[in-house]
């Protein structure tokens, strides 16, 4: 049975799995990234854990399966064509040439992306969006980040930047953010964004169920799933903030449904794990903010495979250009 492996690659974790030609995730393996251990420690961890993966899995005829190609989502700046990590700020890259080492180091066709698209493109193919030609996919986790594809192709735009929603300036909002500009997007919607805004609150002295779930230094503790257990016993601060930034995202969303038109928008990513706490508002501003035409088909829908969508995705990614580039040797020796 031909496989293909998709790795996805975070700052604390990487998560690799072998997935059908169809998109069935089969086999799936998880450990630490140890990015300080330098760009060539986690490179090697990647390779090791594609061999660990392959020897370690049969298919249901029992006999060992054949690695066609695999596909790498990264974070940050990632330029596909090249295979170079521009820059990724928690890994601490800069211009690496992690598809040609890792090539090397396994002897198959790897290609690499950034994280987020190749979340969404495995949730669009294969996810909430299979069967939907125009998808637009947010993650909403520590920062905020979107990707679109188009009848099967992801949209990257010059330089291969499209997708920075979480980087979209809010009037309003004041909060420096580390890209360099003031007011972004995940300063107040992401994830770390709201448990932020949560912890400038307490320490201000606003009133709140928070406040002695964690008191002195446990504040330090505060996650966003417990802005969403405060919300569900009616707190006043975190539902302000959970619904702030629903609406906030709904304003984003709004400028990129006029720009490009998606039949579906797929929420994904650990503060999605909110549901309809954010998403409520989120659509209610969405849809206050766009024509009828665009409102009246348009799809709001959390991702299906929060869990598996970027190993889906890199490995699906990685099948679609190893048959394009099948292709053209293909056609080159005709």
């Amino acid at each position: 049975m031909e496989v293909f492996a998709g790795v996805d690659v975070g700052g604390t974790n990487i998560v690799c799995g072998l997935v059908t030609s169809a998109g069935q995730v089969v086999h799936k393996l998880k450990g630490p990234t140890e990015a300080g251990r330098g760009p060539d420690a986690v490179l090697e961890r990647i390779a090791a854990m594609i061999e660990e993966a392959v020897a370690s899995y049969r298919g249901e005829d029992g006999q060992p399966v054949t690695l066609a190609a695999a596909g790498i989502g990264l974070p940050g700046l990632v330029d596909p064509e090249e295979g170079i990590a521009k820059f990724a700020g928690n890994l601490g890259w800069r211009d690496l040439p992690a598809a040609s080492r890792l090539k090397a180091r396994l002897q198959l066709p790897v290609f690499i992306d950034n994280d987020v698209r190749t979340y969404v493109f495995g949730e669009a193919l294969y996810g909430a969006g299979a069967g939907t030609g125009h998808v637009i996919g947010v993650t909403i986790g520590t920062g905020i980040a979107s990707a679109m594809v188009n009848e099967g192709s992801l949209f990257y735009g010059f330089r291969h930047m499209s997708g920075e929603l979480g980087h979209i300036v809010m009037e309003g909002l004041s909060d420096p953010c580390p890209c360099g500009l003031t007011g972004c997007l995940e300063t107040y919607a992401s994830a770390s964004g709201m448990v932020r805004q949560a912890r400038k609150a307490i320490e201000s002295g606003e009133p709140t169920v928070l406040r002695s779930w964690f008191p002195g230094e446990r504040l330090a503790e505060l996650t966003a799933a417990d802005l969403s257990r405060a919300y569900d016993q009616g707190d006043a601060l975190a539902v302000s903030i959970l619904e702030r930034a629903g609406s906030l995202l709904g304003q984003a969303l709004s400028y990129a449904v006029s720009l490009n038109s998606p039949e579906m928008i797929i929420i994904g990513g650990g503060g999605a794990l909110a549901g309809d706490r954010i998403l409520k508002p989120l659509e209610r501003e969405l849809m206050n903010r766009i024509l009828p035409d665009y409102r009246d088909r348009l799809k709001i829908v959390p991702a299906m495979h929060n869990d598996d969508a970027g190993v889906t995705g890199s490995a699906m990614y990685a099948k679609h250009k190893y048959t394009a580039l099948s292709g053209l040797i293909q056609d080159s020796k005709a």
